[in-house]
């Protein structure tokens, strides 16, 4: 640990993102506690990552990323915990999933500008509180086809109540139905709104 944080903390010429994956493994591989090294190395990460960002303002997560990554993490860190001490495979894995992190990040972003538009654009368009909820949902990133089956069980309103709100907002020019057609009508955020 003393020859870790020795290094950790010195000044080198490698740039701080292979540190930031350097440091992480090599605290895995001295693994000092008996739990909770794991969280402490993604820690360690971050802020290696803060630092060579030279910002002390982060807008993506890689903890996050290799927590939805944790399976591949756990079966990488093992396949080069027993090689001979190349740790490329383990340095490839990692700036991968530090570009999936900040993709990820990116695409929030996107939909957070866009939900941020439409509410501008909106802001004097008159809509009841069962359609601000839903509107919300579609851009928070609502699963599944939306029905007015759907939107009466969400809202806790009728099917006629549903049906009138949607067919409202079709006319606004907010919601369209659906192409693909089929035994029910799903209804989605028209063209404008569903992508920039």
């Amino acid at each position: 640990m003393e020859v870790f944080l020795s290094w950790f903390d010195k000044e080198t010429e490698i740039d701080g993102v292979l540190k930031a994956a350097i440091a992480h493994f090599w605290f895995i591989i001295i693994h000092p506690f008996d739990d909770g090294n794991g969280r402490i190395a993604r820690a360690i990460s971050d802020m290696l990552l803060a630092r060579s960002e030279g910002s002390s303002q982060r807008f993506y997560s890689l903890s996050s990323q290799i927590l939805t990554e944790k399976k591949t993490y756990y079966e990488i860190l093992q396949k080069v915990q027993q090689s001979s001490g190349d740790i490329t495979d383990w340095l490839d894995w990692f700036l991968r999933c530090l570009f999936r992190a900040l993709e990820n990040t990116e695409n929030t972003l996107k939909r957070v500008l866009q939900k941020a538009d439409f509410w501008d654009k909106h802001k004097e368009t008159v809509l009841n509180s069962r359609q601000r909820f839903i509107l919300n949902k579609l851009f928070d990133g609502f699963e599944g086809k939306l029905k007015s089956s759907i939107w009466a069980k969400i809202t806790k309103c009728s099917a006629d109540t549903a049906l009138r709100d949607i067919k409202d907002l079709i006319a606004k020019g907010i919601l369209k139905q659906e192409e693909s057609g089929g035994r029910s009508t799903n209804y989605e955020l028209t063209e404008e709104w569903r992508e920039y």
